[in-house]
């Protein structure tokens, strides 16, 4: 027969092991040594090996066993307290998975610190995370996918969504370094642009099907992300817009140069938390929308922007790593 130990007996072996003594283990625990002992040898017998050894000592000391055995309780014991804290956290109204939709417009250093620091104030709640092009944050919002969004691009009103603008990023146009738009040295005219390849991404959402943000070039190479323009544009096989936080490091070095280019709208891209409105987020998701606003309402403007990086760029910063 298999053996079946229980939670209370794991509970009684760890506190001997910890405490160093029988007696110790009875005071820690309140109950009397008699029944610590006896506890401790239904345990033996349950695993059918012995746990401490008690001959010749004056402390009861593990054997190899027990050590091995030990390990085992401490992460039984420890799952346990993990299940009490999620069910306390349930009965409390706290979410057991918050899932969100995540822009690629969205800074990447202002995702990695609010997850970090959710981490550290949500131990017990599950995250799943999806990072989406254009309308694929609405998309999955919409679809139940996501609890909320964090993103732009809404471009239709929905009475099913509640929106709410919690702060800013923009595009810039830019190409490589030896890129022939980027040699040119004046403000570049339509014509400049016309003939030159653009690197465009495509929705693969569809709600923007049939329309075109910024597209300029009459030929145009289309990707299914910003990652993949990003090191397609690099590598100087085009010209095209990327978001201000992706291409920072790219313009401190030199590597990509922003173009100077009128027809190329820049405006500020408003950045909005999205939801359902049926679904209101649980204090959870409260949290991580409102840690957002705190971190994107600090982001510069373009203005600002430009003058860091050229500030960079004049000081010879280095490269940040990669």
């Amino acid at each position: 027969m298999l053996p079946n130990p229980t939670l209370d007996q794991l509970q009684v072996f760890l506190t001997v092991a910890e405490t160093g003594s029988f007696s110790a283990a009875s005071r820690a625990l309140n109950r009397a040594q008699s029944v610590v002992s006896y506890t401790i040898a239904n345990l033996e017998a349950q695993l059918e090996v012995p746990l401490f050894e008690r001959s010749g000592a004056r402390q009861p000391k593990l054997t190899e066993a027990g050590k091995a055995m030990l390990e085992d309780a401490r992460r039984i014991l420890g799952d346990l307290q993990v299940m009490r804290a999620r069910v306390k956290s349930l009965r409390e109204g706290l979410e057991a998975e918050v899932s969100v939709a995540i822009s690629v417009m969205v800074p990447s250093r202002a995702l990695v610190d609010v997850l970090r620091e959710f981490r550290e104030m949500f131990p017990s709640v599950s995250l799943s995370l999806n990072v989406g092009e254009l309308g694929m944050v609405m998309d999955l919002v919409l679809s139940g996918k996501a609890t909320i969004g964090i993103g732009g691009a809404v471009l239709k009103q929905d009475d099913s969504i509640v929106t709410d603008r919690i702060g800013h990023s923009f595009m810039l146009p830019v190409a490589a370094h030896n890129h022939p738009l980027a040699g040119i040295g004046r403000p570049l005219t339509l014509g400049d642009v016309r003939e030159e390849v653009q690197l465009v991404v495509t929705d693969a959402s569809g709600r923007t099907k049939g329309r075109d943000f910024n597209v300029l070039s009459y030929k145009t190479w289309r990707v299914s992300d910003i990652a993949t323009k990003h090191q397609l544009i690099t590598a100087g096989l085009g010209w095209g817009g990327l978001p201000a936080s992706v291409i920072h490091d790219d313009l401190t070095s030199g590597r990509l140069v922003h173009l100077d280019l009128d027809a190329y709208e820049q405006g500020e891209y408003p950045i909005y938390s999205v939801r359902q409105l049926a679904n209101p987020p649980g204090p959870a998701a409260t949290w991580m929308i409102d840690a957002f606003r705190t971190r994107l309402s600090a982001c510069p403007s373009q203005a600002d922007f430009h003058a860091q990086i050229a500030e960079l760029q004049e000081a010879g910063t280095p490269l940040a790593a990669e």
